[in-house]
């Protein structure tokens, strides 16, 4: 399971932090690129639309001149995250400022289409593509894109059902190529488990919103931090797509966390009923947010998996 060469390069452990709508910003990026993991960020964030090349011009800068402050240790590559589905009407405009700007790791959402792709290709970049199931890991990987991100059980906002297990097993049983998981991992032990399973790679955002660096509500932060498994609702009602969600904040807009009709699949908006807006409102989270003990840097955190990484290999090893 060769990795290619960007996604090993100046990558201090094994993560990529997932782009996290709303959530994810340049200051975010920079710290987790600088600490020594991918930072990723979705298009989407940039708003409106002309933000999104400040930002690129931004993050591209800044981790260049780090590079050259830092020639001991550069910074790893950062990804952007392209929603690639029939609501985006952006989708064209910001593509093409990825391929302007040479953004090394391209992480495209709900669809796979060849020619987002190709452009990512074009250049030399390369396209990570989210899936909750085989099928969608073939139909990824036959329109041509260069790895997979299985989005397993307990992984924040939208996710699959499956285990991490049986989902990295299936597309393994085929696909040789860069694939990273998604689902609860918060630990650098959990890091390690995601590779004994078959990932190259772990993919980890809730821990990331319980950062100074992210732009997340301070109560969203503090709800990370004083929950657990218990307090994640999967649901498909917010947005017309299953994913998980913080009950307290299910609760606050007035809805009852136990009691969720199902959405439309066709649907991907909230709030004609309440006000209240996925995401903004309508928190995403993951499983594993009970190691989240504290709001902190980024870096610490990176700093932290780091360390509980080089621990759990240790251990094993003896």
């Amino acid at each position: 399971m060769a990795l290619p060469e960007i996604l090993k390069a100046n990558v201090r452990i094994p993560v990529i932090g997932a782009p996290l709508f709303i959530i994810s910003n340049p200051t975010l990026v920079l710290a987790q690129c600088k600490a020594g993991i991918v930072g990723a960020f979705p298009a989407l964030n940039a708003r409106p639309e002309s933000q999104l090349e400040e930002w690129l011009a931004e993050i591209t800068e800044h981790l260049a001149a780090h590079d050259a402050s830092h020639p001991d240790r550069p910074a790893a590559p950062f990804a952007v995250n392209q929603i690639v589905h029939a609501s985006n009407r952006r989708l064209e405009h910001d593509l093409a400022l990825c391929v302007k700007y040479r953004v090394p790791i391209v992480i495209s959402s709900l669809g796979a289409v060849p020619e987002v792709n190709q452009a990512v290709h074009s250049y030399g970049g390369i396209v990570l593509h989210d899936v909750i199931n085989d099928r969608h890991a073939r139909s990824a990987i036959r329109k041509g894109a260069d790895g997979l991100i299985a989005v397993a059980a307990g992984a924040g906002g939208h996710a699959g059902a499956l285990s991490p297990f049986a989902l990295v097993q299936e597309i393994r049983a085929w696909f040789d190529g860069p694939l990273l998981l998604a689902g609860a991992i918060a630990t650098g032990r959990a890091i390690l488990a995601a590779q004994a399973m078959g990932a190259d790679m772990a993919y980890i955002g809730s821990p990331f919103i319980a950062t100074q660096e992210a732009r997340a509500d301070p109560a969203y932060k503090q709800a990370i931090v004083d929950g657990s498994a218990r307090d994640i609702v999967y649901s498909s009602h917010f947005t017309g797509v299953a994913g998980n969600y913080l009950r307290s904040s299910i609760a606050r807009a007035g809805l009852d966390p136990d009691d969720l009709p199902e959405a439309d699949p066709s649907k991907m908006d909230f709030g004609a009923v309440t006000g209240a807006k996925a995401w903004k409102d309508i928190w995403g989270c993951g499983q594993g947010i009970g190691a989240v003990t504290a709001v902190e840097p980024a870096a610490r955190l990176v700093d932290r998996l780091a360390e509980q990484y080089r621990a759990a290999r240790a251990a094993l090893c003896r």
